[in-house]
């Protein structure tokens, strides 16, 4: 029994499956089912009726509430019951009746989860989805497969993110929006179809950027979506015109990367 190995506080009414593995100070509560395949770092807090299927590795430090389920068979007709990974980071918060799920194997196998993030009630993060560090998805919101969450963002509550669409890093996504092409770093996008409204401003003024930072990005935002000229003659303006600032760089990198969807932009429709 793992728990023999490595001190651990398990409820009599629930199955730890032979193979699991537990580290320090881990507290399972009542009607649990670790299936043989988990992996638990320290301090790990389950609570009641949740279910850990799979290869799921938990980091240290993360608390799961009532009801959720992790790491069980991804919803996709292709899915054959592979081996395939989920991995959630430390100091995690996952909320009741959160569902996340393992990758597929034609695309890495695996789906990852950064630390310190806070999943709120009945979230859900599909297969293939590689979320960053200090994220919140709000209750409700829903990621479809192969999605990537960059690190400090937030989802409203109900939002719903297209497959294979990317959200940038520091982007705040309005709560019941339609998130369906990319949405850039610091971007703040709202609606259902979603539309981007501006910049996260606040959200960077709370992880401490400076007046300068902020207003270059601010500059680089308007050049970019300028209406009166083609969106990409409007990057190429911004990449010739950068002072080097890092955010204004990140900005420029994404939309850059190779994507399986459109850019979000003020004006839907218009260009991508």
């Amino acid at each position: 029994m793992p728990a023999a190995l490595h001190p651990a506080r398990i409820h009599p009414s629930s199955i730890v499956e032979d193979g699991a593995q537990l580290g320090r100070n881990v507290e399972i509560g009542p009607f649990c089912h670790i299936g043989a395949k988990v992996r638990l770092g320290d301090n790990v807090r389950i609570m009641s009726h949740v279910v850990i299927l799979g290869s799921t590795s938990i980091g240290d430090n993360t608390e799961v509430f009532p009801n959720a389920v992790l790491g069980c068979a991804p919803q996709n007709i292709h899915y054959k019951g592979e081996d395939t990974e989920l991995v959630i980071g430390s100091s995690c918060t996952i909320r009741e009746g959160v569902t996340m799920h393992p990758g597929m194997p034609d695309f890495g196998g695996k789906t990852t989860i950064g630390d310190n993030s806070l999943f709120l009630a009945y979230s859900h993060v599909a297969h293939d989805c590689h979320v960053g560090d200090h994220v919140i998805l709000s209750n409700n919101v829903m990621l479809a497969g192969h999605v990537t969450v960059g690190d400090r963002v937030i989802m409203g509550g109900g939002a719903a993110v297209h497959q294979f669409t990317r959200v940038g890093h520091h982007a705040f996504i309005g709560g019941l929006a339609a998130v369906s092409n990319d949405v850039i770093p610091y971007g703040m996008l709202n609606g259902n179809p979603g539309v981007l409204m501006g910049l996260n401003i606040i959200g960077m003024q709370r992880s401490g950027f400076d007046r300068k930072a902020i207003h270059a990005v601010r500059r680089a935002y308007k050049t970019i979506f300028d209406s009166n000229t083609p969106i990409r003659e409007n990057i190429a303006q911004v990449r010739e015109q950068t002072d080097k600032n890092a955010a204004v760089a990140d900005i420029i990198a994404f939309i850059d990367a190779e994507s399986e969807r459109a850019l979000s932009s003020p004006a839907r429709g218009q260009r991508g």
